[in-house]
């Protein structure tokens, strides 16, 4: 239908606005045909339609995630038609106006929608519904899309800058298989179809398709072949690369595809008229075109008439038909190389240097070519053939060739080849000496003639077995892998190591060789394999080291995300997880965000892990967090996969999402991440530390390309939380006033002592009272627990400390927009203490300002004429302190020290926490109804925060001083400021309770000089003094 009209267009010599709207079809989130909704924008985006977007089949609530895909996607208008929710069983349809429309009210506040209607059920009170509840939304505002040749099978492909190289499937080629035009003309289309699908288990991205044979009808071969493939999910995911020397036959399989294909090849050689024609019809078809460096004059041999010949052609495609740039791939001819010519020896480097023109001049043009060909001259000799496309790729890769038609089969190891054959084959390559031809043929003579006569080399088997293991991995060996992973588990013990050992060690190599582009995608998916059989032996073994009424230490969701197969890594993680007792919910791979979110929600799990391999993935990760902070989520989400990097989660996942983000560079930091994210007494400092650490990650990162992205302070403010205080009565505490509360109950302390922190303290690393029957740690473990316990109980029978705390309950309202003033009494005419706050200044995505404000403790609190409250506390369990650790120093008794201090540190902990309880439940009262649990009470699963000065919400110390002054803590319980704000005794802790329900932790991070400056002038300082106490967090480089 798009051919049609935009043929009509042309010939009529008119345009018209083309909308387009497809059908989502069902939970698969695919079309009819099976596409996905990128894959389906990808195929049609040519038309440069007017509007794009989905209608009927789906509700409004199923269909967002398709409409939220496209939005971010196109470049164009974006359209919807939902129906009135899902059929009922009789086939009508139940979704009320009211509902329907408040589902799409929230699209378009999302920024997600241009057009919006109806389809299936809807009625005019529908419409009219819809029509009001987005009359006050803007519409979305376009995205700029980066350019990339976006292709697609039922699923999309992508190549744009940071793209790894694309592998081209050679083998479904009549001219190039012998085994594939057999099957062709014997007509067996069913057999020739393993093939394809082969090729695309083994890596290849793209399947190039040709039927070029004179004793075949090659418009029927071709359109019955893409026909069948049309018909096989698994291989018409990938894009087809339509190849042949005859365009009528490219015509018949252009109208054969369904996704968008690429043309291999359209050239010059009848001239510029022929030429433009058929680039007229690929672009009306919506192809991408390969461009051979071939004119008029014959195909392109050296250097100079390749860029010419490639210069040429772009500028008429780009000039005269409007072409895209980025859908067209140049071909600047791979000739075969030591062939004896001497005007042959500057081939190779001739292509490469003609790549690497063509990238750096040519903008957004992408260069290809047939690998095999370099190597003709020693067809037969199939492992010189291999060491050739390696090297010949290596440096072709480097010069910017991002895309080759290659047989997986003939590649090897950049830096596994022989190093005198490497040296002689880049000596041809590169045309490094006169004689390099020679050299290399020479060579070759000592090489056995093909694959199949080669006598196997096992000379491997006699390295020990951690190096076979690695060797395994690199070559995408599975023979032996069964007997050596077996002898590695009995050689170190325990199944698990085997793993964390010599395979991740293993795997490490194969990424390293990925990432250097010294080793190719097809090799990435045999290590992978290997790497998979290992550990499927392993996991009998596995299983029977865990005690079966083990409970869960907690419950870990993990997914490969949507568009990505791979899952070794995310294998790996899952099992050292498994191993350490966490229950492991594993999704697979391809997993669309709706998916992972609604699962975690039903499943009610603890983590969320996203894992990816290749480049688009980064991009979804990015999507799942911006959705997890859609719906409110608060589960952590860790982050990791070979593409993944501590930068790009700063970057591009912790800022979309306020709940903890943690990238999780390899299996081994796995469990001590998730350990951290689930101690109650761990998490909240581990989290707080990593938003501060990714906070400077992005203003580092954005240092590097410029000036910080930063907003002003008005700017900053302008965005800060807002609260209807109209609809908000903050809660009136019971009384108000100071408490002070003398020889605090150590007995009721105790039995809130969380012990988990205290074995991390000791650097015993598990969680209690599991780790008392730790296999490793656990009897260490028990011996410590015991001594503590025994000093515990001497502790509170002999009373070595007293624990005590202060407590203020206060009017207060927020003033000077940014801090808080502290009154004595109701008449709140003179603040007792004005408590000075900093406001984030990091620049929030503009669409998710309502959800990612500029963050204020102040923001929490109201200003008049609403009356607001304040709590303030001064809590210490290390009265005598000082004189005990003396006592046991003196006797030279340093771990009796360390034990006392640390019980100290836990009662502290325990008794702020059980304050502040009594502050929700009684004092004040707003949550006079909690009963949580001790673990509940750690975790923090409460109403309200109690904020520290020093953390990263508040991080400057010196707000302590007026603190201290308001608690009289010196007078009324002995604790004291350093000259620097920390506090004496050690086992003390500080701040303030905000009882707001949407109150809650951030980091404040790097701040502007506008910023710095008025919080000196709020303070009374100089901007030095402000600079000095605010210097880690400083944006600027002080005058």
């Amino acid at each position: 239908a798009v051919f049609a009209v935009r043929k009509y267009f042309d010939e009529a010599g008119l345009t018209r606005p083309i909308m387009i709207s497809g059908t989502i079809t069902d939970a698969s989130g695919r079309t009819l045909s099976g596409q996905t909704a990128e894959a389906f924008w990808n195929s049609l985006r040519h038309a440069e339609p007017f509007s794009f977007g989905f209608n009927c089949a789906l509700g409004a609530r199923e269909l967002r995630q398709h409409i939220a895909e496209i939005a971010a996607k196109a470049d164009c208008l974006t359209s919807a038609h939902p129906n009135a929710g899902l059929p009922n069983a009789f086939g009508g349809y139940d979704e009320s106006a009211e509902a329907m429309a408040g589902e799409i009210r929230e699209w378009a506040q999302s920024g997600l929608i241009n057009i919006v209607g109806g389809c299936c059920g809807t009625t005019p009170e529908h419409i009219r519904a819809i029509a009001e509840a987005v009359a006050d939304c803007p519409p979305r505002a376009t995205p700029e899309i980066a350019p990339a040749l976006r292709i697609s099978g039922l699923e999309p492909f992508n190549v744009g800058a940071g793209s790894l190289f694309v592998n081209v499937g050679e083998r479904a080629n009549v001219t190039g298989s012998a085994k594939f035009k057999r099957l062709v003309l014997e007509g067996q289309y069913e057999e020739a179809l393993a093939i394809c699908r082969q090729q695309v288990d083994n890596g290849a991205q793209v399947i190039d398709i040709n039927m070029d044979e004179a004793m075949l009808d090659g418009i029927a071969a071709m359109s019955r072949f893409l026909s069948l493939i049309a018909s096989e999910p698994d291989i018409a995911r990938a894009p087809i690369m339509i190849d042949s020397s005859k365009w009528e036959i490219i015509e018949a399989g252009l109208k054969c595809v369904q996704g968008k294909p690429i043309i291999n090849s359209i050239s010059m050689k009848e001239g510029e008229a022929a030429f433009i024609e058929k680039a007229k019809l690929a672009r009306r078809y919506g192809a991408a075109v390969i461009v051979m460096a071939f004119d008029e004059a014959g195909q392109a041999d050296t250097y100079a008439r390749k860029t010419a010949i490639c210069a040429r052609a772009y500028k008429l495609l780009t000039e005269v038909i409007d072409f895209p740039a980025e859908d067209i791939c140049f071909d600047p001819n791979i000739f075969a190389i030591a062939t004896g010519i001497e005007e042959h020896a500057n081939y190779a480097v001739d292509f490469i240097e003609a790549t690497r023109w063509i990238r750096n001049n040519l903008a957004h043009a992408h260069v290809s070519g047939g690998v095999s060909n370099v190597s003709f001259s020693f067809r037969g000799n199939e492992p010189v053939r291999a060491a050739i496309h390696t090297v010949f790729l290596y440096h072709a890769i480097q010069a910017g060739m991002d895309m080759g038609i290659v047989n997986a089969g003939q590649l090897g190891v950049y830096d596994e080849i022989e190093p005198e054959l490497r040296e002689r084959v880049e000596d041809v390559v590169l045309n490094r000496r006169p004689d390099a031809g020679d050299r290399l043929v020479e060579f070759a003579s000592t090489v056995k003639g093909s694959a199949k006569e080669q006598v196997e080399d096992l000379a491997w088997r006699e390295q020990p077995v951690e190096k076979r293991l690695a060797h395994a991995l690199v070559k995408g060996i599975t023979q032996y892998i069964a007997e050596d992973t077996e002898e590695a588990r009995v050689t170190l013990g325990h199944p698990v190591k085997v793993i964390e050992g010599p395979l991740m060690d293993g795997m490490n190599v194969v990424g390293d060789l990925f990432g250097a582009g010294r080793m190719f995608l097809p090799q990435v998916v045999k290590s992978a394999r290997v790497m998979k059989q290992a550990v499927a032996y392993l996991t009998p073994w596995i299983e029977a080291t865990k005690t079966a009424e083990s409970k869960p230490k907690g419950r870990i969701l993990m997914a490969t995300v949507k568009g990505d197969v791979h899952d070794i890594g995310k294998n790996i993680v899952g099992v050292v997880l498994g191993c350490n007792a966490y229950e492991v919910i594993d999704l697979g791979v391809m997993v669309p965000a709706d998916k992972i979110l609604h699962t975690a929600q039903e499943q009610n799990v603890d983590i969320i892990g996203l894992s990816g391999l290749i480049t688009p993935s980064l991009e979804e990760m990015s999507h799942v967090a911006k959705e997890m902070q859609r719906l409110g989520m608060k589960q952590p989400l860790l982050i990791g996969g070979a593409t993944t990097s501590l930068a790009h989660t700063a970057v591009k996942i912790d800022s979309h999402y306020d709940g903890p983000v943690v990238y999780v560079k390899d299996a081994s930091r796995a469990v001590g991440v998730c350990t951290q994210l689930l101690s109650p007494d761990l998490r909240s400092d581990f989290i707080a530390k990593t938003k501060a650490n990714y906070v400077e990650v992005r203003e580092r990162h954005a240092a590097q390309r410029g000036e910080a992205k930063r907003v002003t302070l008005a700017e900053a403010r302008a965005n800060g939380f807002k609260t209807d205080w109209s609809a908000y009565t903050p809660p009136v505490p019971k009384a108000l006033g100071i408490q002070v509360f003398k020889d605090y109950n150590l007995a009721e302390l105790a039995g809130l002592i969380d012990w988990t922190p205290f074995f991390q303290a000791w650097e015993l690393h598990g969680r209690y009272p599991k780790i008392l029957d730790d296999s490793k740690v656990g009897e260490e473990a028990r011996k410590l627990f015991a001594d503590a316990q025994a000093m515990l109980k001497k502790m509170l029978a002999e009373h070595w400390v007293e624990a005590r705390a202060v407590l203020g309950l206060f009017p207060a309202n927020q003033v000077d927009d940014d801090d808080i003033a502290i009154y004595a009494d109701e008449g709140r005419t003179h603040p007792l203490m004005v408590w000075h706050n900093l406001r984030q200044q990091v620049a929030k995505p503009a669409q998710d300002s309502a959800a990612q404000p500029n963050w204020c403790l102040a923001d929490f609190v109201a200003a008049a004429p609403v009356k607001d409250y304040i709590g303030a506390f001064v809590v210490t369990a290390g009265i005598c302190e000082a004189d005990k650790v003396r006592e046991f120093e003196a006797a030279h008794d340093d771990y009796s020290a360390i034990l006392f201090k640390s019980l100290c540190d836990r009662l502290a902990e325990a008794c702020a926490e059980r304050l502040h309880q009594r502050v929700r439940t009684g004092f004040w009262g707003y949550a006079s109804d909690e009963a949580l649990t001790n673990e509940q009470l750690v975790n923090e699963e409460y109403r309200g925060i109690r904020p520290a000065p020093g953390y990263p919400a508040c991080p400057e110390h010196s707000e302590k001083g007026p603190l201290f002054d308001l608690l009289q803590a010196p007078e009324n319980i002995g604790v004291t400021l350093t000259e620097n704000y920390a506090m004496l005794p050690t086992a003390s802790v500080s701040g303030f309770y905000l009882s707001h329900p949407d109150a809650r932790y951030f980091a404040v991070a790097k701040l502007g000089r506008d910023q710095v400056e008025d919080y000196a002038r709020r303070k009374g300082w100089a901007v030095a003094q402000a600079e000095k106490w605010l210097a880690p967090n400083l944006g600027y480089t002080p005058e």
